[in-house]
């Protein structure tokens, strides 16, 4: 696409790992130049963390799903001839990006008050795990230890097991959206004011929000929210809400009336459960469900549920996923090339204008772009 949105816009990013450098992403994808600001040798501490021991180049595979489409410029933050340049580089900037603890950048003299002096316009953005005050401030922010520490494991699994963490980095990903999302918002208000801004997110802040339902529930009532103790889908929800085993895989069961649900699947026992009690006896009304829908199969189920307008699904595993004509309709698929390798990922989940929006431009060797941008500079100044 010729006229994505965020071109011409410059962004600095000076983060690592997941939450930070996802959110650059998104804005690299809208068109924004992404510049990775890295620690000389070294750089992104992501570029080492391996999943499932998988590498391109000297890379991991981590890396390069959430570096690609950027740019790479070393720097010692510790070096006053390289903090030279990155003021420099902060004065032809739009945004800043930065995921580290709250006092790093300050010690480094890159703190927002400081850089708003060489950039006013600037939108300074900045993620930390449990926000600048309070005393949790200083621990790690880490995603499995924020998902413990707000909750959240205790929406997932049923009831009878303990705390379930999400499978995947829930609260990077949410913060590294919403800091997104309060990006674009600066550079709106910037459009208007001529002024630039400070933007924080915080994982806790996020993953706090993620679960607005479930807290205003617990304010409202002071009441801890329970998990069922069967087929546990949402802590809010009432029978049949869940993921039962069929005869030969699984099927979800959404919100339903059990009275239609019972007709439907011919269980004649749930017809004894009276439909207002649906919430207060779902772990009755699910173990009734666990037994009477191992009896037939999920595609038997599904026509028949799905004839009389119900809400259920399949539950597909990747493979079965990636071949469903469902999924490839939605072309989520793209294929970049590096280090000898093609790596197939997804791409950018924005449409504009019916356009899909895909970068094949690969992550960024470590100070790809060094002579690159210095000379940018050279002639700027």
């Amino acid at each position: 696409m010729s006229a994505l949105p965020l071109n011409g816009v410059v962004v600095l990013e000076f983060s690592q790992y997941l939450s930070g450098p996802s959110a650059a992403l998104r804005l690299a994808d809208l068109g924004a130049r992404v510049i990775k600001i890295e620690r000389p040798n070294t750089g992104d501490a992501g570029r080492k963390l391996a999943i499932k021991d998988l590498w391109v180049d000297d890379n991991s595979l981590l890396f390069h799903t959430i570096n690609r489409n950027k740019e790479s410029f070393t720097a010692d933050l510790k070096n006053p001839e390289d903090i030279s340049i990155i003021k420099k580089l902060i004065a032809k900037s739009d945004v800043l990006i930065h995921n580290f603890r709250p006092d790093v950048m300050g010690k480094n003299g890159l703190d927002y008050k400081t850089v708003q002096q060489i950039n006013p316009r600037l939108i300074y953005a900045e993620i930390s795990g449990y926000g600048k005050n309070g005393p949790w401030k200083n621990k790690p922010g880490q995603d499995l230890l924020l998902q413990s520490i707000t909750g959240l494991a205790y929406t997932t699994g049923n009831g009878t097991n303990g705390p379930v963490p999400f499978g995947i980095s829930i609260a990077d990903i949410l913060a590294g959206s919403q800091l997104v999302q309060g990006i674009l918002g600066g550079l709106i208000r910037r459009s208007k004011t001529g002024k630039g801004a400070l933007i924080e997110v915080s994982l806790m802040e996020s993953l706090l929000d993620f679960q607005f339902e479930l807290l205003t529930t617990y304010f409202a009532n002071n009441e801890q929210p329970l998990r069922s103790k069967v087929a546990n889908g949402q802590p809010l929800l009432s029978a049949p809400y869940g993921i039962y085993q069929t005869k030969d895989s699984y099927i979800a069961l959404a919100m339903m009336d059990i009275h239609v649900l019972a007709d439907t699947i011919h269980c004649g026992a749930l017809k004894h459960f009276p439909k207002e009690n649906a919430f207060a006896l779902r772990d009755e009304i699910k173990t009734v469900l666990v037994e009477h829908l191992q009896t037939e199969t999920t595609a038997y189920w599904l026509a028949a549920l799905q004839e009389a307008g119900l809400w259920a699904m399949e539950v597909l595993n990747w493979d079965e996923m990636t071949d469903h004509p469902g999924y490839n309709a939605l072309e989520m698929e793209q294929t970049i090339h590096a280090g000898g390798k093609t790596i197939v990922t997804t791409r950018c989940p924005i449409r504009i204008n019916g356009q899909r929006l895909t970068a094949d431009k690969a992550a960024p060797q470590l100070g790809e772009q060094n002579e690159k941008i210095r000379k940018e500079l050279e002639v700027i100044s």
